[in-house]
């Protein structure tokens, strides 16, 4: 397979790990299951995803996910969880579409990829502390359901359009790091007013 066509279809696995890494190894797993991925030359490692019992974990942990992610706080809980695990399993998951590399290069490969996992985990994250910061739960539900349909797409592109998923995947990357930056400083900003509001209504002691 084409060097760039390996590069799409890896940063787009790595950007849906960061999402929902469970998910992101269910569906693609499942796509060779199911034979609708037919596995290229370098891509024999994705098989051992469609090993029955590691399909089944893998739903099972992507379905708590799924649940988990559609309730106000409990969903940036599991964030944080997951704020390691993300990374490393994006970039496990995103490598095996490589093939064989030099162990120089699989080293870099895997620092790169795990960067756009944490990329869009971080962006995942700071988008769902501000959500519930709402009054009102569905906007958890409606932005977590918008996630889920990126990982479907995200895996599609990466197993149907590599090319397309190169360029997608940039930008996505691009606009990750970019509403992390700006969600972060709104975040440290709005603790700040609270904190300072929460000060001065408390009563001092003489």
């Amino acid at each position: 397979m084409d060097t760039l066509a390996v590069i799409g279809s890896a940063l787009a696995l790595s950007l849906a790990a960061g999402l929902s890494l469970y998910g992101a190894a269910f569906l693609l797993g499942l796509a060779v299951r199911l034979e609708w991925l037919r596995l290229a030359p370098g891509w024999e490692p994705v098989a051992v995803l469609a090993d029955p019992v590691v399909l089944t974990v893998a739903g099972v942990l992507a379905a708590i996910e799924f649940l988990a992610d559609k309730i106000p706080w409990l969903d940036s809980a599991w964030d944080a969880v997951h704020t390691v695990i993300r990374p490393i399993g994006g970039a496990l998951l995103a490598s095996r579409v490589l093939g064989g590399l030099s162990p120089e290069a699989e080293v870099i490969a895997f620092l790169l990829l795990g960067g756009a996992t944490f990329a869009t985990h971080a962006a995942k994250a700071s988008v769902r502390l501000v959500v519930n910061a709402s009054p009102e739960p569905f906007s958890n539900v409606l932005v977590s359901l918008f996630e889920n349909s990126l990982v479907v797409g995200a895996v599609w592109l990466a197993v149907s359009h590599p090319f397309l998923a190169l360029g997608a995947g940039l930008l996505a990357l691009a606009l990750a790091v970019a509403a992390t930056a700006w969600l972060f400083g709104r975040t440290v900003r709005a603790l700040c007013g609270l904190w300072g509001r929460v000060a001065w209504r408390a009563p001092t002691t003489r």
